[in-house]
C-alpha cells in the first residue's frame, strides 16, 4: 500500500528533530525493484497475449492430458511390445497384462476427453493420477529419479485442472462443517504449483553441463521459488513455459529421429510430458497462485 511522502523522500531530507542522523526514504528495496521491473514486463506480456487469453484455459487443460492421450496411443500401436515387456521383463501373468494396458487405455481416453471438455474434473483427474501411479508400478519406474520428478510436474498441472474448475457453491447442509470450493481451490492450487516445478528440478540434475545449462538452471530455478512462493507467479510460470518449450523443441526433437533409433520413444514421451507441465503453468499464468502467494498478500496489506 502506498504511504504518505515525507519532504526527505525526494533526496531533500529534513533535519531530524532529535539531531539523529536522516534516514533516507528514497532508498528502495531490492524486491520492491523488482516487483517493479516485472509489473511492467507483466503489463507488456498481457498486451501482447491479449488475443489468446480466452483460450488459454482451454489449451492448458489439453496440453495437460496430451502426454495420456499420446500414451494411450503408443500402448494402442505397440501392443505386442508392451505384452512382451510386462510379461518377460515385469513377470505378469499372460492374463493381467491384457487387462493392465486395456484398463490403462480406456481410463487414459476416457479421463482426458472429461478433462478437456470440462466434465466430471475430479473423477477425471483422480483417474489420471491412478493411471500415473499404476503404470510407475507396472513398468517398474517408481524408483527411477527423473521419471518420479516428472510425474510429479504432471500431477500438479492435474491438480491446477481441479483446482480451475472448482467455482464456490452456495450449497450447504445444516449443522455439518463444510470445505467450500473456494477453499479447496485455495490449498489444491498451492499444491499444483509446488509440484509443477519438480520437473525443473529433475532437468537441473541431470544430462550434461555447459556454460548455457548453467544460466538456464539458475534462471529457472529462480522463477521456480518465485512459483512456489507465489511472488510474481505470472511473470514466472510465463518465463518457465519459455525455458521449457525452448529446451523441448531443442532437445526432445523425436520428429528428427529415424523411425528405428533406440531413442525415439523416449525422446517423445518427455516432449509429451513437458507439453503437459507447460499445460498447466498456462493454467497458473491464467488463473493466477491463488491466495496461498506473496502476490495475493500485497493485495491484503
Amino acid at each position: 500500500m502506498a504511504q504518505m511522502r515525507g519532504p526527505g523522500s525526494y533526496g531533500m531530507a529534513a533535519p531530524s528533530p532529535f539531531g539523529g542522523p536522516v534516514e533516507d526514504k528514497s532508498a528502495q528495496s531490492p524486491l520492491e525493484a523488482i516487483r517493479q521491473q516485472t509489473s511492467k514486463i507483466e503489463d507488456l506480456l498481457d498486451t501482447v497475449s491479449e488475443p489468446i487469453k480466452p483460450y488459454l484455459p482451454a489449451i492448458g487443460r489439453f496440453l495437460i492430458v496430451v502426454t495420456f492421450i499420446e500414451d494411450a496411443i503408443r500402448i494402442i500401436t505397440q501392443w505386442n511390445d508392451q505384452l512382451l515387456y510386462l510379461h518377460d521383463y515385469r513377470h505378469i501373468p499372460s492374463g493381467l497384462t491384457h487387462l493392465f494396458l486395456i484398463l490403462n487405455v480406456v481410463a487414459m481416453a476416457v479421463c482426458s476427453t472429461l478433462v478437456i471438455i470440462r466434465k466430471h474434473s475430479e473423477y477425471a483427474v483422480g483417474g489420471l493420477i491412478a493411471v500415473v501411479v499404476t503404470q510407475a508400478l507396472g513398468y517398474g519406474l517408481i524408483f527411477d529419479l527423473n521419471f518420479f520428478l516428472r510425474n510429479l510436474s504432471v500431477m500438479g498441472g492435474l491438480l491446477m485442472v481441479l483446482s480451475d474448475s472448482w467455482v464456490r457453491k452456495t450449497k450447504a447442509f445444516a449443522g455439518l462443517p463444510q470445505l467450500e470450493e473456494k477453499d479447496r481451490k485455495m490449498y489444491f492450487q498451492l499444491a499444483g504449483r509446488v509440484l509443477l516445478i519438480f520437473l525443473f528440478v529433475g532437468f537441473v540434475f541431470s544430462g550434461q553441463w555447459s556454460i548455457w545449462r548453467v544460466i538456464v538452471s539458475l534462471v529457472g530455478l529462480v522463477a521456480c521459488v518465485m512459483v512456489v512462493v507465489g511472488f510474481k507467479a505470472k511473470f514466472s510460470a510465463t518465463l518457465l513455459v519459455v525455458i521449457l518449450s525452448i529446451f523441448n523443441i531443442l532437445v526432445n526433437n523425436f520428429w528428427t529421429l529415424h523411425e528405428h533409433h533406440p531413442h525415439k520413444d523416449f525422446a517423445k514421451y518427455d516432449f509429451f510430458q513437458i507439453l503437459s507441465i507447460v499445460g498447466g503453468l498456462l493454467l497458473l499464468v491464467n488463473s493466477g497462485p491463488g491466495q496461498f502467494s506473496i502476490d495475493e498478500k500485497k493485495k491484503v496489506y
